[in-house]
């Protein structure tokens, strides 16, 4: 890395690095939200950069964030307390993405379950028309009944087939950004801000 003065983790040479430039590292946390320091959001466009950043970088390499700091240090364990603090906010934010899932998967199983029980319903009565009547109205019944059934399916199908996989890539960019060495490199040392 750089022979700045320099706060928190080491960020290995295998990790793909992700540079964020502030003047001080207050900039870097949502102003408005209350909670102590170590668990405060992060500001939504700096998270989002960050996000983005690491959804452009290989899935399976490390991650480092660098935090480029105008200001000089500010108290002691400052590096440790902001890395905590990054990674403990997107932590909070894989839990929120894996309730989601699980959410998405449970109404999948449910209309799963609809689907099926409509679907056979429909056969059935499909049959029981086939076998009572076979005039053109009873075959636009038929098929009528038969679309019916399968567009029950739809849904089912798309939570199966296309709905989970992004949300579960998000979960897993979510649980690389919770293990990411955090460095801040301080632009200024004490004496040349005077």
């Amino acid at each position: 890395m750089s022979d700045r003065p320099h706060a928190g983790d080491e960020v290995g040479a295998n990790c793909r690095v992700i540079s964020v430039h502030i003047e001080q590292l207050s900039q870097l946390f949502d102003s408005l939200d209350p909670s102590p320091f170590h668990k405060r959001d992060l500001d939504r466009d700096a998270a989002e950069y960050i996000v983005a950043s690491a959804q452009d970088l290989p899935h399976r390499a490390p991650l480092g964030l660098v935090l480029h700091v105008d200001k000089p240090a500010g108290w002691q364990d400052e590096g440790r307390v902001v890395g905590d603090a990054v990674r403990d906010y997107f932590a909070r934010e894989a839990v929120y993405v894996r309730r989601r899932l699980r959410r998405l998967l449970r109404q999948g199983w449910r209309s799963l379950a609809i689907g099926l029980v409509f679907l056979a319903v429909v056969a059935s009565a499909v049959t029981y028309i086939g076998q009572v009547s076979s005039g053109p109205i009873a075959t636009v019944l038929r098929e009528s009944l038969l679309i019916g059934g399968w567009v029950a399916m739809w849904r089912p199908l798309e939570v199966f087939l296309y709905d989970w996989w992004p949300i579960a890539g998000e979960l897993r960019l979510q649980e690389r950004l919770s293990r990411m060495a955090v460095r801040i490199e301080y632009m200024k040392t004490p004496s040349s801000e005077g």
